[in-house]
């Protein structure tokens, strides 16, 4: 088995390789694009490959600077993280290029593109326009059919919700829970409505991770003192509630929507049980973040806002389940990116990432042929193109409505 300090290594080598091919205009050749299955990345700051950098107006991102990256050689990219996130991986799995940030200038989508912004400083519906100008790029080089193709082919993976429920339970800490449920419905209900989207434009495939155990995070445990280190319930509940309706939407679309496949991950229990059993999965550390200050390092990696706060950082991030106060570190991002590609449906399910990639698309069209005949009208003895056997009531129908066929590419 690979040591942790092999594995860093190999990754190194393989992202600086990475960063090195993405460099020549935005797309590949017509053809090469036209045949791919790319990547699209829809999320927040679990996600952010360094987007919101770009968003800054003049002020510096705490992401862009020491210590996140320090596993790669220092390399600060915007990732609020030591190194790799969950996407990067996903790309290399499927032997793409790393998705670069959407915002990064001169980036190559020719594998795909992340859209995620750190505290969904761009929204969901940014981010979907976003997606549009992609897609309208790529049918300005292959044409709209070909185009949708690569949609259909393609794969959209997904995370977002985490910092909706952190925001209403930090803001309202006295809601009801069935003001709980209200402001659940809307954001699955606004989820819901982005995939729609997606699928309208041709996407077929959607890998989900859910809203993960933010009751249980160094940053809210610190929040609230009075805990002495306990989870914070309310989040937590939070968070159940809206997995559990997110579960129940996405099968809902998939029974509805002809070609609909979709993937999920249960990132609440998959880091949960890692902050909780750190050993179990490796590490030394589950409950205490590698960089902060405060009892948990909960807050101010990096130095907070201005960079001036003092902090700590670990000498080992790769023994710890988390880097800062609310995200993971590049062993922890993966663990669950290998979840994510080749996990058991218990942890993700019904289907994984590399199942989807595998999946053939459809491409379902209407095929009119010669009204079937009725399997009981006396003289018909040719069934040349099919038989109609349905019966309404007490008489026979007399004809069809048009078939459809379906080819898989």
């Amino acid at each position: 088995m690979a040591t942790p300090t092999s594995f860093l290594l190999c990754v190194m080598i393989i992202f600086t390789a990475t960063l090195m091919n993405i460099i020549d205009g935005c797309y590949g050749a017509d053809d090469q694009i036209a045949q791919r299955k790319l990547l699209f990345v829809i999320g927040d700051s679990l996600f952010d490959p360094g987007n919101n950098q770009y968003l800054m107006n003049g002020s510096k991102s705490p992401a862009t600077s020491y210590p996140y990256g320090v596993s790669l050689h220092n390399h600060s990219t915007g990732r609020l993280s030591d190194g790799l996130i969950v996407p990067d991986f996903i790309g290399l799995f499927a032997n793409k290029k790393v998705p670069p940030p959407f915002l990064k200038p001169g980036a190559n989508f020719s594998d795909g593109v992340n859209f995620a912004s750190a505290g969904a400083r761009m929204n969901l519906k940014i981010q979907l326009s976003n997606l549009d100008k992609v897609v309208k790029s790529i049918a300005e080089k292959v044409g709209h059919e070909e185009a949708k193709k690569v949609l259909m082919r393609s794969v959209y993976l997904i995370s977002l919700g985490g910092n909706d429920y952190f925001g209403f339970n930090t803001d309202n800490p006295n809601a009801t829970q069935s003001e709980r449920i209200v402001y659940m419905r809307m954001v699955v209900a606004n989820l819901t409505n982005g995939f729609k989207e997606i699928y309208g434009k041709g996407g077929r495939k959607f890998a989900v991770q859910n809203v993960g155990p933010l009751g249980c995070y160094p940053m809210i445990k610190q929040m609230y003192p009075e805990l002495n280190g306990s989870c914070a319930s309310r989040f937590l509940s939070h968070a159940k509630l809206h997995n559990k309706a997110l579960s129940n939407a996405l099968k809902k679309l998939s029974n509805k929507l002809p070609g609909f496949k979709y993937s999920i991950l249960d990132y609440y229990y998959a880091l949960g049980d890692r902050i909780n059993n750190a050993t179990k999965y490796g590490f030394k550390v589950g409950k205490i973040a590698c960089c902060g200050n405060g009892q948990y390092n909960g807050k101010n990696c990096g130095g907070g806002g201005d960079g001036k706060e003092p902090f700590n950082v670990c000498s080992h991030p790769d023994e710890y389940v988390l880097f800062d106060g609310g995200h993971t570190t590049m062993r922890t991002n993966r663990q669950l990116a290998e979840l994510l590609w080749n996990g058991v449906p218990n942890i993700t399910g019904p289907y994984n990432l590399k199942q989807l990639f595998d999946f053939p698309y459809s491409i379902c069209k209407v095929a009119y042929t010669a009204s079937l005949p009725p399997y009981l009208q006396p003289g018909t003895h040719r069934f040349t193109d099919g038989a109609n056997f349905a019966s309404a009531g007490a008489g026979v129908l007399v004809e069809t409505h048009p078939g459809t066929v379906c080819k898989f590419v």
